[in-house]
């Protein structure tokens, strides 16, 4: 039995334009996703994917056929996108997945589905890991995206990150703010599918250099911020470049007005967690307002 493990994701800066090559800044949480894999003697994949409370939330059955690799004994979406990540994990090793054994693989996600924190991406490490491939190239064959969320799936302390020449740059910074006990992430009850967010991104956004030359600059110096009221001023700078460049009204001008600290979306804007600062715990604001998981930043970073 071999078990594979990676953890989730946040991006505080950067999103969209760190498409663009603008450094960011993310951080991996304590929430992430297990994939454990048992030999069989039948020539199929038997795959099981439980949600953070222990249910089957997808399973299916996958037939070891040659090198044509699976097929699947099921036609939904869910089938076939996972049926084209094990393919190109073999088409980047021949190797990967012996035709006349078989594996049970079993899924465990630490955190809702709709929180998302990296379902994909998660999945997408771990069975790169499973593979012996790079998770990077897999993504990019498979979802695509920037690359951060594989990035912290693969490490355990704040980050930042930047493609170079389209090349993925990690590094690990010390990123433990002073004011930490005032952020907290709020979720707002939706998913945002971030093929989606990049789409609008790209069909919205024009004339991307300053911004990713501010946007890079707001990185370094939050990374430096020893004050809230320096990192308020630095999100909500923030806030107003990727709002003006994506043509979408920023979380708190559409949803949270008369709210008195800052607001920062994460991620695709619409959806999955915002970042938002208190000087007491707002939480009764929040869940009054209908937003009831509301997380402490030292909660959720590793």
């Amino acid at each position: 039995m071999k078990t594979f493990y990676s953890n989730g994701k946040l991006l505080l800066t950067g999103e969209y334009v760190v498409l663009d090559g603008a450094f960011s800044l993310a951080i991996p949480t304590k929430y992430g996703q297990s994939l454990i894999v048992e030999e069989i003697d039948e020539p199929k994949i038997s795959w099981t994917s439980l949600n953070d409370e222990g249910n089957i939330w997808f399973e299916d059955e996958f037939i070891l056929n040659n090198n044509e690799v699976l097929k699947s004994t099921n036609n939904n979406t869910i089938s076939k996108r996972l049926n084209e990540i094990l393919n190109i994990a073999k088409t980047l090793n021949p190797i990967f997945l012996n035709p006349e054994k078989g594996v049970k693989v079993t899924t465990k996600l630490d955190f809702p589905r709709d929180w998302g924190l990296g379902t994909s991406s998660t999945l997408i490490n771990n069975i790169a890991q499973w593979a012996n491939v790079d998770a990077y190239q897999l993504l990019k064959n498979s979802f695509g995206g920037s690359g951060y969320d594989i990035a912290c799936a693969q490490n355990n302390t704040p980050i930042t990150y930047q493609l170079q020449n389209d090349n993925p740059l990690a590094k690990a910074v010390d990123f433990n703010p002073d004011f930490k006990e005032h952020l907290y992430f709020v979720h707002l009850n939706k998913k945002q599918n971030s093929r989606d967010g990049i789409k609008h991104y790209r069909d919205s956004s024009e004339n991307l250099e300053s911004a990713i030359k501010e946007i890079s600059g707001i990185t370094l110096k939050i990374l430096t911020s020893n004050s809230l009221r320096d990192f308020e001023n630095l999100i909500n700078s923030h806030e107003t470049i990727i709002s003006k460049i994506t043509k979408q009204t920023t979380a708190k001008d559409l949803l949270f007005s008369d709210y008195e600290g800052s607001i920062k979306s994460l991620g695709a804007w619409g959806g999955d967690f915002i970042l938002v600062t208190s000087q007491g715990n707002p939480t009764n604001y929040f869940v009054k307002k209908g937003y009831n998981t509301v997380i402490p930043y030292s909660d959720t970073v590793l």
